[in-house]
């Protein structure tokens, strides 16, 4: 899952994507955020490392009733394993909306990023026949996504939208679904966020 370190970082300070895409075959949702953070704040070689991000809690408390399902009792991390064998199981994609990027900071905030190589979603997309939605849970990461796919407006959050000429191997159009940030910086509470987040994998028929 992790490209050589040697590649991590250009000369001119372009990032490339440290991971490849985690693209199971029965993925019926595809999370796309932006980029991850710093090295520095992984916890885990896997898609949202940092131990302060919520998203690991949201998933736990709406699958399994437990925010700590997936937490390590005995250090700061996340039980990466216990993770990929969930996600392959109920069919959940991740990546990101840019292949390359430059931190304008030296901070995890997307607003001080820059896109230098968006990714190539639909390439994503051919490896993902069930997809039914593209999730995003970012402003950065929609603005990318919308842009790619030549939509001029996107959903508010917790809400979806169809995305235009984009279908999946049984002809159903995919959905662009907004959620909340997982990021503790985002204004709204760990019940709230995980509401919003259990409506969209029931809408999916995957709770």
């Amino acid at each position: 899952m992790r490209r050589n370190d040697n590649i991590a970082r250009s000369r001119n300070g372009v990032e490339y994507h440290p991971l490849k895409p985690f693209l199971p075959a029965n993925a019926c949702v595809l999370f796309l955020g932006s980029f991850p953070p710093q090295r520095k704040r992984w916890c885990m070689d896997f898609n949202y490392p940092n131990f302060i991000n919520d998203h690991w809690r949201l998933e736990g408390e709406v699958f399994f009733g437990d925010r700590n399902h997936f937490v390590c009792p005995d250090r700061k991390s996340f039980d990466l394993q216990a993770i990929i064998s969930f996600c392959n199981e109920k069919g959940i994609a991740f990546y990101d909306t840019a292949t390359a990027i430059r931190r304008l900071k030296d901070n995890a905030s997307d607003k001080f990023l820059e896109v230098v190589e968006p990714t190539d979603i639909r390439k994503l997309l051919h490896h993902l026949p069930h997809c039914k939605a593209i999730v995003t849970t970012g402003q950065k990461a929609t603005d990318t996504l919308c842009q790619y796919f030549g939509m001029d407006e996107s959903p508010k959050t917790d809400c979806y939208t169809a995305i235009p000429d984009t279908y999946n191997a049984m002809s159903e159009q995919i959905l662009l679904y907004r959620l909340p940030s997982s990021s503790r910086a985002y204004p709204l509470s760990f019940e709230k966020k995980a509401s919003a987040y259990r409506r969209m994998f029931s809408l999916m028929g995957m709770v």
